[in-house]
């Protein structure tokens, strides 16, 4: 690859490129190399409900919702083919204007007439795919929807200006063809890494259940008895005196994600401390180390007990809050009974699932670089 300039008077160029390849690209309009699609799913050909997820891309409702959402009677929907694309013009979090995705899970499936459905007329289809997954094509977007003009949470982008907006794309098969390769090798990488990530996530757990099978047979003590309050006073979970804001992920609640701390608050109070972030209560883990995180302020706990903090907190997320999207109100949880074994238990059980977060969070970081990588390869690869 070697970088280019971007723009030579009206040729057009991007940062980056595969040597061999130097003819400029070319400005098209999305009605150039593609063709609407408002077939309907008649006679209920297929029953599979599609949705569209910035992250997943075109997936069973039923997957993503664990439930059915669209009607049962989906014959007035659009019936979408393998390999076609359509257009999400909800917009969410780091997808501001939406997503372009191509049905790649199934067949065939059924979708909303609220999205824009359409079929490649030309161009590699894996390019073009990497393309959307770009974003770069946001800019005419911005320029067609009306500003402020969001209808339960979807754009107000018009069809025929929709199909009317710019894109400047190499007519070069072999460019095409030789950025989706190495794309999609990336891509393939990515996906193993996050495999690898998930299933050290599922041993995990397997072995957290082994070892608690047995908590039926220690003694338990009270929460109050263990944790007391460092401070009421209300603290921002991004500023505070002993938390550093570069250091969070801020993360909705319901998604088994993590928040991160300046590990200065441990050494303040002589512990690492507990965040209990509102009423509604749930546990986030960050470095094996608690987190208490809910939704109307912060409070400072802390345990003064002999107990090991990191069992404590393995305790917490078997037992009492569950990190994937459990909430309990917080009264209900000063109210819990933890199991407490020996020390020297709890040292084994917190040396152990410490030593797999560790595996854990090293095999995540990977994973994040690769993503980051790749955000950065398709901001100069494409224009």
């Amino acid at each position: 690859m070697s970088n280019v300039s971007s723009s030579n008077g009206l040729e057009k160029y991007p940062k980056l490129r595969f040597k061999g390849f130097s003819d400029p690209w070319t400005v098209m309009k999305l009605s150039d190399f593609t063709m609407r699609i408002m077939r309907k799913n008649t006679a209920n050909v297929t029953d599979i409900p599609l949705t569209i997820s910035s992250k997943d891309g075109l997936i069973n409702q039923n997957d993503f919702f664990n439930k059915q959402v669209a009607s049962k009677d989906m014959s007035g929907y659009y019936l979408l083919h393998h390999g076609e694309y359509a257009y999400n013009k909800s917009y969410s979090v780091g997808y501001d204007f939406g997503s372009i995705k191509r049905l790649e899970k199934y067949d065939m499936g059924a979708l909303s007439t609220l999205y824009i459905c359409f079929a490649l007329t030309k161009f590699n289809s894996d390019f073009i795919k990497h393309y959307f997954d770009s974003l770069k094509w946001y800019r005419e977007i911005y320029m067609i929807s009306a500003e402020g003009a969001r209808n339960h949470g979807l754009l107000n982008v018009p069809t025929e200006e929709f199909f009317a907006t710019l894109h400047t794309l190499p007519t070069d098969e072999a460019e095409q063809e030789k950025i989706a390769s190495f794309l999609d090798a990336l891509t393939g990488r990515i996906e193993k890494q996050r495999s690898l990530v998930e299933n050290l996530k599922k041993y995990k757990r397997g072995v957290s259940n082994i070892i608690f099978a047995e908590a039926d047979n220690w003694e338990k003590s009270p929460f109050l008895e263990i944790f007391s309050t460092v401070s009421d006073k209300p603290y921002q979970v991004t500023t505070s005196e002993y938390f550093d804001s570069g250091s969070y992920e801020v993360v909705d609640q319901g998604k088994n994600d993590i928040v991160g701390y300046n590990s200065d608050a441990s050494k303040v109070f002589n512990s690492v401390p507990i965040i209990v972030y509102g009423d509604h209560t749930t546990i986030i883990k960050y470095r094996n180390s608690p987190f208490i995180v809910g939704g109307d302020g912060v409070k400072l706990l802390t345990t003064h007990t002999k107990n090991d903090l990191q069992y404590l907190y393995y305790a917490l997320c078997q037992y009492n809050i569950q990190p994937e999207g459990y909430k309990r109100h917080f009264s209900i949880v000063k109210s819990l009974y933890i199991p407490i074994p020996s020390l020297e238990q709890q040292h084994i059980i917190a040396q152990t699932l410490a030593t797999i977060d560790l595996k854990i969070n090293k095999e995540a970081d990977i994973l994040e670089q690769l993503l980051l990588q790749k955000k950065a390869l398709l901001q100069q690869l494409f224009m």
